[in-house]
């Protein structure tokens, strides 16, 4: 446990250091961790013992990252890219893998062998690629969503290639899988088909018993339960895939898929995405810590150019495939540098290799270096085609997608917070004139009510940062506060103002002491909408106008006093963020009172037409 705890200090120590360091220089952060994994590893600085065991528990961290892929993608989206899905990813797949085999044979190798390592290398890394695409905001763009696709193939074609490196072995062997421990008890003729089992097991967890479950949990009002079942969920569907003998990654993004609907999809997200961040972190320090530089030293031709071998021949194949699906020059080098490395599951594929006497153990030494030279030389790669190659290319826009792209153009740009009595009655006000909204509540009863009358809601707590940022705060135009706690309201204020600046503000605020404080956040007076303010003055104009007043002249004096009480408001609240003595609020109401005694009231516009309502 003590050298668990070291291990990890030096690991973390490594990311903090490193890649601050390397993102001034500009560089992609994976670089950072990389370079700091190479440092303290086993070769170098050797802080650390090997690095084995920690690749095996960070690989968590692609899980993670594939689930949250799988909550921003909804089961229509997945459908609709079914495609891209089996047209890239398969003639990835298989090109890359028949032609690094037929390359490695004309050099000498075994046909066995080289069909393996050429399988093995067909995989790209999903962790590089997707923080990649994440960093530079090119997730939604043509080669984004392209490599998207042909990373999800080729999580799928883990599982065949699982089971055809055993007999591959030895074909007259009986194949069994130690660890699909449910699989195995299946007869023989079924178990071809585990990977629709998995899927069929996860559309039924997902859909009677994930969600119920977690509107169990959030009834208790605890968020901190909420992020142990967060974590909960992953780990257990993960757990349950490798039992029926799949891909804890694909089962995690499918599960992902399945939630993706559902009023706790931000919720999840916003839980799930520290831990992915350090995961990720601190598995691609571990990338770093496991090139093996002996084996390196030992045979430093055959290596590199093997790893050579490697990129070209996967930048040809990506290249062409981009060709054949008329991708643009510039959006297909972007995937083609992307995606040429050689991935995370090759460590996975060629450690099982060598288990089943594939490989023999120098051969396995020299590839794992190889894949790790790879995925280290990836983001340079990236650089250079930024920097120097796409340029010479006509530069194709690049579209910066909000989270809610799929609502339609021009919808849900209106964020409601809290959909109580105040807030519904927004809400239902905007739905009467066809205006789309987001809405983001903490009563998960009251979400599911609003989901099952097809209104786009989500549970959450908008008084984090994470929760409104996935709900859309960056794409929408405006956020409207109606929860009933005041304090909440004022916090979520302060929060927009830092993080979303561009955000049009409308707050719901209980008396005049709350509008101080929203109006020296910065929030207009416009903006800012007090219960007893509105519904008193309503009141006064029916009362005057039931003891004889024509109506029209008691809402002509109702309208003033409002104006005079807003102008007022502004210089108490000024007055108090100085800190300065003013009259009490008893003082100026009898000041207005006074004015409005007068039968001739007049008022010069110029001084209370800047906050008129």
């Amino acid at each position: 446990m003590e050298d668990l705890f070291v291990t990890a200090l030096v690991f973390l120590g490594a990311a903090i250091v490193m890649v601050p360091l390397v993102r001034k220089l500009g560089f992609s952060s994976v670089i950072g961790y990389i370079i700091g994994g190479i440092i303290i590893g086993p070769y170098v600085l050797k802080f650390t013992g090997s690095a084995d065991d920690v690749m095996h528990a960070t690989e968590f961290g692609v899980v993670m990252l594939l689930f949250i892929v799988g909550l921003e993608l909804e089961p229509k989206k997945f459908w609709a890219i079914r495609k891209a899905i089996l047209g890239l990813g398969v003639t990835q797949v298989v090109g890359t893998s028949f032609l690094l085999a037929t390359v490695f044979h004309f050099a000498g190798w075994q046909n066995k062998v080289a069909i393996t390592v050429g399988l093995c290398f067909a995989m790209s890394s999903t962790a590089i690629v997707l923080q990649t695409l994440k960093e530079k905001n090119l997730f939604h763009t043509t080669s984004g969503e392209a490599s998207f696709s042909i990373l999800l193939l080729q999580d799928i074609a883990v599982i065949p290639i699982l089971a055809f490196l055993p007999w591959l072995a030895n074909p007259n062997a009986e194949q069994i899988n130690e660890s699909a421990l449910l699989i195995n008890l299946l007869p023989n003729w079924v178990k071809p088909f585990s990977i629709f089992i998995g899927v069929g097991i996860l559309i039924i967890l997902g859909r009677y018993v994930f969600v119920p479950f977690l509107r169990y949990v959030a009834s208790s009002g605890m968020n901190e339960l909420l992020v142990a079942t967060s974590l909960f969920l992953v780990v257990g569907v993960s757990q349950l895939m490798i039992l029926v003998g799949l891909s804890p990654a694909l089962g995690a993004f499918l599960a992902g898929v399945m939630l993706a609907n559902s009023e706790f999809r931000h919720e999840l997200e916003s839980n799930i995405d520290p831990f992915r961040g350090l995961l990720l972190a601190v598995f691609f320090v571990s990338v770093g810590s496991t090139i093996n530089f002996n084996v390196i030293r030992h045979d430093p031709l055959f290596i590199f150019t093997t790893a050579a071998v490697v990129l070209v021949v996967k930048f040809a194949i990506l290249f062409g495939i981009g060709k054949i699906f008329k991708m643009s020059t510039q959006q297909n080098l972007l995937m083609s540098f992307g995606l040429a490395q050689v991935g995370e599951f090759a460590f996975v594929l060629l450690t099982f290799s060598n288990k089943i006497y594939l490989l023999n153990d120098t051969l396995t030494s020299q590839m794992m270096a190889v894949v790790a030279i790879t995925m280290c030389i990836t983001p340079l790669m990236m650089i250079l085609n930024e920097k120097y190659i796409s340029p010479r290319f006509d530069v194709e826009p690049v579209e910066k997608e909000g989270l809610n792209k799929d609502e339609g153009k021009g919808e849900n740009k209106i964020i409601i917070v809290g959909y109580g009595h105040f807030g519904s009655t927004v809400g239902r006000l905007m739905r009467a004139n066809n205006v789309n909204v987001t809405i983001l509540d903490h009563d998960s009863d009251r979400v599911s009510l609003l989901r099952e009358n097809g209104i786009k809601a989500f549970y959450g707590d908008a008084t984090r940062k994470e929760i409104l940022a996935v709900a859309g705060a960056e794409s929408a135009d405006i956020i409207v506060l109606c929860l009933d706690n005041p304090a909440d309201n004022f916090r979520i204020t302060q929060l927009v103002k830092e993080n979303f600046p561009h955000l049009q503000l409308f707050v719901r605020s209980r008396n005049r002491l709350d509008a101080y404080d929203f109006l020296n956040t910065g929030v207009d007076i416009k903006n800012i909408y007090r219960e007893t303010l509105g519904t008193a003055v309503k009141m006064g104009i029916d009362i005057l106008h039931a003891a004889g007043m024509r109506k029209y002249s008691a809402y002509k004096i109702g309208h003033r006093f409002e104006v005079i009480d807003k102008k007022s408001t502004i210089r108490i609240a000024s007055e108090r963020l100085k800190d300065t003595p003013t009259f009490t609020i008893a003082e100026a109401l009898e000041h207005e009172i006074e004015l409005l005694r007068d039968d001739n009231i007049s008022f010069d516009e110029k001084n209370w037409s800047d906050v008129d309502s």
